[in-house]
């Protein structure tokens, strides 16, 4: 059982750890981390889960404004993509962070083409963000079931 849960940990580790080195996640989400204690063991997957069905709203209402060809309410785009953007930096988001800054100067320059192909590129982002974080979530799901702490990941 001692081996299952030191291979389980550095498992964790070294998918956190890579999560930061692609880009995934920044200092913000260890920030977040720390919040996490034995009193909310569940605390950073649930701001996270918020996170997440705050950007499905968030990029739906972009994707019928920029549906409206030729009447495009740019202004409507810009402030969701401002929530986006600091909802990605409080929870550390770094990629999708980056996508929305770039969506921003596209609204601002009113660049039609560049905001779907922006926006298009922040669904799939999401999306493959959140589909890590739920991986690292099991992770840590199956080194408690197992009987193990987490280890603190310094990177």
């Amino acid at each position: 059982m001692d081996t299952l849960i030191a291979q389980l940990q550095r498992q964790f580790r070294d998918y956190t750890i890579s999560l930061y080195h692609q880009g995934f996640l920044d200092d913000q989400f260890t920030e977040l981390k720390k919040l996490q204690d034995e009193c909310s063991p569940d605390f950073v997957a649930e701001v996270v889960t918020l996170f997440f069905e705050d950007c499905e709203k968030l990029i739906s209402n972009m994707a019928r404004a920029l549906d409206q060809t030729g009447n495009v309410d740019f202004k409507l785009v810009g402030s969701s993509v401002h929530q986006l953007k600091g909802s990605s930096s409080s929870v550390g988001a770094k990629r999708v962070k980056g996508l929305c800054i770039t969506l921003k100067e596209c609204c601002d320059t009113q660049n039609y083409e560049g905001c779907v192909r922006c926006l298009q590129q922040v669904d799939i982002e999401y999306k493959t963000l959140k589909a890590k974080l739920q991986d690292l979530f099991n992770l840590e799901q199956q080194i408690v079931q197992a009987g193990g702490r987490i280890p603190q990941v310094d990177i």
